[in-house]
């Protein structure tokens, strides 16, 4: 067999030419580009969307206030028209297999990719709150610019982060006039304090408890001391976000710190740390939102596709010429 016909058997040794960890928008919008550009793409998805709890999703411009279910399930269905394949199921473990990877899932299926995606987004972990979960997604939010229109003019409350104190309630101070800072045993700055003050954000110290839900709505927050608060809406902005990364950790990929947890460092077009390894959407970073995430998957689909383009041509051009 000659080199040209080594460089493009080499090309088709691996069952997938790229395999997408995560279906939600980052993924279905990377697998989408790659589809559309002829690559043999799978889809690996466990099925378990961060926005699932949310009734709507909002800022996405033609599809502002889509369920995020409805969302998934047409962009699933996009997918079929370019051959992509949708799989349910979880990646348990990943490692290197030549220029590409091996790939386990939870039952036991075996795979194998050129290059990899990983969008397995984040999960929330709640703060210790009675009540706090149950609400979660309907009147206890995590975004005024994914929930605040919808909310706009209700009398608010934010349970502080440690690390970002004042963050939150200054930000939806823009949404609602009345916004209640519950300090939680977190300690704002003296700049943080006059910020509050500017801008009509009161705060109330001492330690949480739970909320107080009537009717099956919220009506405040309760108070160590016995103490209640009343507000309609609480933003929770000591939630502690955990990104999805054990593939990416398995591999080596390089992480970076912030303030709210330690995420996968990327390029500009989600390119890893480690060669033939992309991520995109909340495993890169905390401030994700569907949109962003889809436009990362997007970005990282293109450079997917040139990378290996390139690189085969390259393998062919060498195999002519000798």
């Amino acid at each position: 067999m000659d080199a040209h016909m080594d460089a493009h058997t080499d090309e088709n040794r691996y069952g997938y030419e790229v395999v997408v960890v995560g279906g939600g928008a980052a993924g279905l919008s990377a697998a989408l580009v790659l589809g559309r550009s002829r690559r043999r793409t799978l889809v690996v998805d466990a099925g378990e969307p961060r926005n699932a709890p949310s009734a709507h999703m909002q800022g996405y411009l033609s599809r502002d206030g889509m369920s995020p279910a409805e969302f998934l399930a047409v962009g699933r269905r996009e997918l079929l028209a370019y051959g992509v394949e949708v799989r349910r199921g979880e990646v348990t473990a990943a490692a290197p297999d030549g220029e590409g990877f091996a790939l386990r899932l939870a039952d036991g299926t075996a795979l194998t990719a050129r290059r990899l995606v990983v969008a397995t987004g984040l999960v929330d972990e709640l703060p210790e709150v009675e009540g706090l979960a149950g609400r979660w997604g309907r009147d206890v939010l995590h975004c005024p610019y994914c929930h605040g229109w919808e909310v706009r003019d209700r009398p608010f409350g934010v349970l502080a982060h440690p690390a970002m104190p004042a963050h939150q309630a200054l930000t939806v101070s823009r949404w609602s006039p009345d916004v209640t800072l519950f300090l939680n045993g977190a300690e704002p700055t003296e700049r943080d304090a006059r910020l509050l003050a500017a801008a009509g954000v009161r705060t109330v110290p001492g330690a949480v408890a739970g909320i107080v839900v009537e009717d099956d709505r919220l009506t405040g927050v309760r108070l160590a001391d016995g103490r209640t608060v009343g507000c309609e809406v609480l933003f929770a902005a000591a939630t502690r976000l955990v990104p999805r990364d054990g593939v990416l950790r398995q591999l080596g990929a390089e992480p970076y710190e912030t303030p709210l947890g330690s995420f996968t460092k990327t390029d500009g077009t989600g390119r890893t740390s480690v060669p033939g390894v992309w991520a995109a959407g909340n495993v890169t970073g905390p401030a994700e939102q569907v949109v962003n995430a889809a436009s990362a998957g997007y970005r990282a689909g293109i450079a997917i596709n040139t990378e290996l383009l390139t690189g085969d041509l390259a393998a062919r051009a060498d195999g002519l010429v000798g």
